[in-house]
């Protein structure tokens, strides 16, 4: 089944350019465009596209406004951010605000697919390109504003998938680089967030950090 993708950037250039890179990917189609915020909520609900490459700074509405309002008219579209931005405080924000991805604007053919197909698949994307900096912002956040440690009972080999998807890792890459199928390390994927009650990539950055699952240096 063709997943149907809404472009929304104030830059006809950009648009032209993910347009032309989602053309060479199969099982992708692009079924409209808008330049603003307010253009997007008024084409999502008769276009019910499933992800939509959502950029933050627009002139008129702005992406995270969108996003916010998005996630009330049709939460069940995914959300993938598309930016040029690396502040981890924004970041942050995307993701908190319901983004299922983030991905910068400098980003490969081959990294959009990743995307694509972990929001496809009900999962999250975080670029390894500001994993490092999604980290910092949820260390420096810890240290704000420490909270007691969590007892997480994962097994060693859960809290190596939790390093590596923390770290922005799809599935078929940790997948690939563990020597597992696809299909096991969604199972794990699954109990890690069950156990944890945390369904989303800031949170479980936050919760790996504030573990000492994951450090800076990793």
């Amino acid at each position: 089944m063709t997943c149907n993708l809404l472009l929304v950037d104030d830059h006809s250039l950009i648009r032209a350019g993910v347009r032309a890179l989602v053309l060479d990917l199969p099982g992708y189609a692009v079924i409209g465009e808008a330049n603003d915020g307010s253009q997007l909520l008024a084409m999502v609900e008769h276009l019910s596209p499933d992800i939509v490459l959502l950029d933050i700074s627009m002139k008129q509405t702005g992406g995270l406004e969108a996003l916010q309002q998005l996630k009330r008219v049709r939460p069940q579209s995914k959300v993938l951010i598309l930016s040029m931005h690396t502040d981890p405080a924004l970041i942050m924000q995307a993701l908190e605000s319901g983004a299922h991805g983030y991905l910068l604007k400098d980003t490969t053919a081959t990294e959009l697919e990743h995307a694509l197909e972990a929001l496809r698949n009900n999962e999250r994307y975080l670029s390894p390109a500001i994993a490092h900096t999604v980290i910092t912002q949820a260390l420096t956040r810890t240290q704000k504003s420490p909270e007691p440690a969590d007892s997480h009972n994962l097994t060693a080999r859960q809290l190596e998938i939790l390093r590596l998807i923390v770290r922005g890792k799809s599935t078929r890459e940790i997948a690939n680089g563990l020597g597992l199928s696809v299909k096991t390390v969604e199972t794990h994927r699954s109990q890690i967030m069950k156990r944890l009650q945390i369904y989303d990539v800031a949170g479980l950055v936050l919760f790996a950090v504030r573990e000492q699952i994951i450090s800076l240096d990793d």
